[in-house]
């Protein structure tokens, strides 16, 4: 084991920092009961039909994550996968639900990559960074996100200023040589609201397969920005941009090798809003675009060590508008247009030229929500969504629901149903596995749920939870004997192929997820237990009534502790990963296991803070996936400061 001492010099150079501002601490994070996901704008937790998590910055901080799936599989419903260490594959899993069915939001931008597999948000790549607040909700969104939305929406919102000058940093180093460093600095007044940030982490990492025994690293650098500029009271422009460039060594399925990626990420958002009838009509227009570059070299090749070259983009135009028609009755609806671009190739060793064909789709949508509230406490909302897709046509999707809470939210029930859809990606259209004629996956769900709060003391929460998906997409594969259909040609030649892209499959999940947390004095405990059966429902498969490869029945986490009023906190996490069958059509079981962690943190100086943890303190060995490995005990000392 390596700890690097750069965390022990830096927090010499940050105590000697004058003027140093508060951390924050419990009670003073901003409103938890504040969900922007639901509406696409500002809602009462209590007011909201779905199931919502919400994360603030001190529950955040006190997690001590790397990475944002680090936090995320703590919460219920969570699962996820990773072929070996940081930087590597991975993948999140919502109730069951494919990575790819989840849309990924960072301050309110939509974050894809088209020339992916499914066409989805890279889990891998995505750090804390300066990440404020975390929003998770389950279950089928597609009517205010549109495609991809059937697992749930991740939204994620990063710092903003407060203060006429403000800034932050962190440092942490650990196992494995492992450095994490962000810094950000911002400020707000009468014309002008900004805050610029970057971050860095390097590490020597774990051999990506579990046989092997050549570390396999990661290095990642990246950069975040908003501004908003206040032209006059009722009008204003939003600017916001993100970027970041990684490089990350994998091995392939036979072991050890020195095959890398490079990818670079970037985002850009250019918005207006506008306030009208007193504030009751509030306007958005923006302009959206991210793009995603993948390289993937080989230095075993003599010719051309570059083996696969992706490029992604999407560009959105997006109006929505929010009108609060009385005191009782609120609507929300827009329209969009995305355009999705690819081109993407796997050059031979050799010296022949690659062609990069560029690849479209573009969306038109339309879409409304109307929230009600006849009596107190009782809320109703209801909706519709219909998405033209230049390549498979129109879709249409339907929302509605109830909450009600007969005490100021200390006891709220919710019911939903709602539906999400997901596009076939540009990928699964174009490439040479792919189909034209794809259409799009379907899912319809619904759950009920109950919370229950006793002052400050506890609160707990239970919602059951059902979902059947059909046209699910999966790699179907040709006979090995002629004759050969006409789909296992790559179309428009006469070239065969072993396989293509076909809507082959059907999905039912349903579940219970269970969560408590309660604090008496210093002592605090929380705790959320998941079982999930999501079940192939694909007639004629050999895996009818099989659970889905790779998603736990079971999973759960626990934590207890204290929390001193001398600004010392310890405590004891657990988390526990049901066993899981290793992929579709194979009997290979991975085992379930229980991994426990250590933390500690002492705010040892108004905005300083000490951060230590040991994470899998048993050294437990573990798969995730198949044939690849996953961090043993690692051992991590930080300082995060405000100022």
């Amino acid at each position: 084991m390596r700890l690097t001492q750069y965390s022990l010099v830096s927090a010499f150079a940050l105590i000697a920092c004058p003027a140093l501002a508060e951390e924050p601490v419990r009670g003073e994070a901003p409103d938890s009961s504040i969900v922007v996901t639901a509406l696409r704008s500002p809602v009462e937790q209590d007011r909201v039909s779905a199931t919502v998590t919400v994360l603030d910055e001190v529950a955040i901080r006190q997690q001590q994550p790397i990475t944002l799936t680090d936090l995320l599989l703590r919460t219920p419903g969570i699962s996820v996968t990773r072929n070996g260490g940081f930087g590597t594959a991975t993948s999140l899993r919502i109730r069951g639900a494919d990575s790819s069915q989840t849309v990924m939001v960072i301050d309110g931008v939509r974050i894809s990559d088209p020339s992916a597999t499914g066409g989805g948000f890279s889990f891998s790549n995505l750090l804390l960074d300066d990440i404020e607040r975390v929003e998770i909700l389950r279950g089928p969104q597609s009517i205010l996100w549109g495609s991809d939305a059937i697992g749930g929406v991740v939204n994620v919102l990063t710092r903003r200023a407060e203060k006429p000058l403000e800034g932050s940093m962190a440092v942490e180093a650990g196992t494995h040589a492992t450095v994490n460093a962000q810094a950000g600095i911002g400020g707000t007044g009468s014309l002008l609201d900004w805050r610029v940030a970057g971050s860095t982490f390097t590490t020597d990492g774990i051999s990506a397969r579990s046989n092997g025994t050549e570390p396999d690293g990661y290095r990642r650098t990246s950069a975040s920005g908003t501004a908003t500029l206040k032209l006059a009271p009722s009008l204003s422009v939003d600017l916001r941009g993100y970027w970041a460039d990684e490089r990350n060594d994998f091995d392939g399925s036979s072991g050890d090798s020195r095959v890398y990626g490079l990818t670079t990420e970037w985002t850009g958002y250019a918005g207006v809003n506008l306030m009208l009838l007193d504030g009751r009509f509030t306007n958005r227009l923006a302009v959206l675009q991210t793009e995603a570059d993948r390289e993937n070299y080989d230095p075993a090749r003599s010719i051309r060590p570059l083996n696969f070259d992706a490029h992604g983009r999407v560009r959105r135009f997006e109006y929505q508008g929010s009108l609060q028609l009385s005191d009782m009755a609120q609507a929300v609806f827009g329209a969009e247009r995305e355009e999705q671009r690819m081109t993407s190739a796997s050059p031979g060793n050799n010296t022949t030229p690659y062609a990069l064909v560029p690849q479209s789709a573009d969306t038109n949508s339309v879409y409304g929500e109307l929230r009600v509230t006849p009596l107190t406490g009782l809320t109703f909302n209801g909706g519709v969504r219909h998405d033209d897709q230049s390549r498979f046509g129109g879709n249409t999707v339907l929302t509605g629901g109830a909450v009600y809470t007969p005490n100021d939210g200390r006891t709220v029930l919710r019911a939903s149903y709602d539906e999400g859809f997901k596009a076939p990606s540009l990928y699964q259209l174009f490439s040479i596995y792919g189909s034209p004629t794809l259409a799009p996956e379907k899912a319809k769900g619904w759950s009920v749920g109950a919370e229950q709060a006793v002052g400050e003391a506890l609160h707990a929460s239970v919602t059951w939870f059902e979902r059947d998906t059909d046209n699910l997409i999966d790699f179907a594969y040709c006979p090995t004997a002629a004759p050969l259909p006409a789909a296992c040609f790559i179309p428009g030649t006469t070239t065969s192929r072993f396989g293509y892209y076909a809507n082959v499959r059907k999905a039912h999940a349903k579940g219970l997820e269970l969560a408590a947390r309660a604090q008496v004095g210093v002592l605090f405990a929380s705790g959320n237990y998941s079982w999930i059966a999501a079940e192939d429902r694909s007639p004629g498969s050999a895996d009818l009534g099989r659970q889905l490869a790779r998603v736990p029945r079971h999973l759960a986490n626990v934590e207890g502790g204290v929390d001193l009023p001398q600004g010392l906190r310890a405590s004891v996490a657990a988390r526990y990963a049901g066993k899981t069958f290793d992929r579709a059509g194979s009997a290979t079981v991975l085992p379930g296991y229980w991994l426990v962690d250590l933390r500690a943190q002492w705010r040892m100086a108004e905005g300083l803070t000490l951060n230590a943890r040991v994470e899998n303190v048993a050294d437990k060995q573990y798969e995730t996936t198949g044939g690849y490995g996953s961090l043993g005990r690692t051992v991590y000392l930080g300082l995060r400061s405000r100022f």
